[in-house]
Formats: C-alpha cells, structure tokens, sequence
C-alpha cells in the first residue's frame, strides 16, 4: 500500500469494488470543484454517486478518508515524465502539464489543493502523492546527466521544484491570469540554473573554438 492508501484505512480494489470506488471518488471530485470542501458529506457523495450511505461511511468513514483515497488513486496511474531528448524539453512537457491542470479556476487540481487545508488525511495524502510525482520526476535529471547536459552534482527534486513552483505560486497564489509561456519560461529558468551549456534564454549554447 502506499502511504495515502494507509491514510484511508484501504486497500487497492478489484471489479465490482473498484466500480462502485470508480463512482465515489468521481462523485468527490465532482462536488469539490462544485461546492467546495463544505459541499463535502457522505450522504452528498452517496446521493451523487449512487452508492448506499452506509457502503461509504463504512469504507471511508468520513470526508478526510474519501479525500486521501483520491490522491491514492491518482497515485496509483502509471504516469511518467516525457522523454523529450534533452533537459530544457522534458521541462517544458512537465510544465505543460502541470499548467494545463492549473489553468481554469474550477479545476480539480485546485480544489484538492484547497481542501487538503482543511484536512490532515487529505494533507498527508497529498503531500505523499508530490513526493511520489517527484521521485517519478527523478529520471528526467539522470537522463539529462547522461546525455552530458548536467555538469556537477545535482540535486533531482530540487531542480524539479524550482522549475514547478513558479506555476503554483503565480497561478494558484497570486491568481494571476495564465498565460501559457509561463510554463516555458519557468523551465527554462531552471534548467540554465544547472547546465552550463544553455544561455539565458534556455537555448543550447554554441562552443567556442
């Protein structure tokens, strides 16, 4: 189990379960971008799911518990980083994601964000699924050491966060408007932070002779 999976008291489901799961945790999400972390109850998730009342607080328990399976099930995708062929690219496909999860107020990226604020097992299950992001993250720092991008030690989930965080900080904090080069921008900010063969604007620098 992972450490979100032990937050809910659950283990990884199969067939009928994992249908009726399917629709609970789409009934969670749903209502979190509708309503907000207050629009959030049993019996709300039981009625908009379908689910009988009693199947949800047994295996959920309480509104924490549907949260943290959330990120548990986002978790449990077999998502991976772009292999772009080189370390400003595979930052930028990154932070394309990232944006594009980030970009409309109503998203349900958003909404997770906000109510992890207003529940310890939604906050230990987040912050188990960034540290999981990252560690999958990890391979795009080793790929850019072994194509000789990358001189010097480097550490992986620092340069990761450098590159991410601009995006949730002027998207999510300061409400700016998004604007779509601020993903390129920011990847490029960190990359030419570690690889002595970019210039400043994150394009591969030409030898000199």
């Amino acid at each position: 189990m992972t450490d979100s999976a032990s937050a809910s008291g659950l283990r990884r489901p199969g067939g009928r379960t994992a249908r009726t799961r399917a629709r609970v945790l789409d009934a969670v999400t749903s209502l979190l971008v509708e309503a907000g972390f207050d629009g959030l109850s049993i019996d709300a998730v039981a009625e908009r799911s379908g689910v009988h009342r009693a199947t949800v607080y047994r295996r959920w328990r309480d509104v924490g518990g549907l949260l943290a399976d959330v990120f548990d099930a986002a978790a449990g995708d077999d998502w991976a980083p772009a292999d772009t062929g080189s370390l400003v690219g595979d930052l930028v496909a990154l932070n394309r994601e990232v944006f594009a999860s980030l970009r409309e107020w109503s998203s349900v990226t958003r909404a997770l964000i906000a109510a992890s604020f207003r529940s310890a097992p939604a906050a230990a299950a987040l912050q188990a699924f960034w540290r999981d992001r990252y560690r999958r993250c990890e391979v795009v720092v080793s790929r850019a050491r072994a194509r000789g991008e990358i001189a010097g030690p480097v550490d992986a989930q620092r340069l990761l966060v450098a590159a991410t965080a601009p995006l949730y900080h002027r998207l999510v904090l300061m409400g700016e408007s998004p604007r779509e080069e601020l993903a390129e921008q920011a990847a490029r900010d960190a990359a030419c932070s570690v690889s002595p063969f970019l210039t400043a604007s994150g394009h591969q620098a030409r030898p000199t002779v």
